[in-house]
């Protein structure tokens, strides 16, 4: 399973992980891993080079996650709520057995 948890302090993102693999399928064929991963690189990609938020980034095999070292702007909230409801939308219905998405306040 993939377990995704958003951070947040004050009602603001402050930053992201997600762990693990989906297991629907084999490596390489997983959609479900395949979905989060490129909807989380993108959003880092899209936060760094678009909203010019400054992150600091991890990645590697089955892991994922980033922080905001600066805050966060309006455009960064929009890009980090849009990362939440396409992840989100991802784990209903079956997908709740692949996907776990969170929000922990820090």
């Amino acid at each position: 399973m993939i377990r995704a948890v958003f951070y947040r302090k004050n009602g603001s993102y402050t930053g992201f992980k997600a762990r693990g693999h989906a297991g629907y399928g084999e490596e390489g064929t997983d959609i479900f891993c395949a979905a989060v991963s490129a909807l989380t690189i993108n959003t880092a990609n899209s936060l760094e080079l678009l909203a010019k938020e400054k992150i600091a980034a991890s990645e590697h095999d089955g892991f994922v996650s980033f922080r905001f070292t600066e805050g966060i702007t309006d455009k960064g909230t929009l890009l980090m709520d849009s990362l939440y409801l396409g992840l989100s939308q991802i784990a209903e219905g079956d997908g709740q057995k692949y996907l776990e998405v969170n929000i922990e306040e820090v």
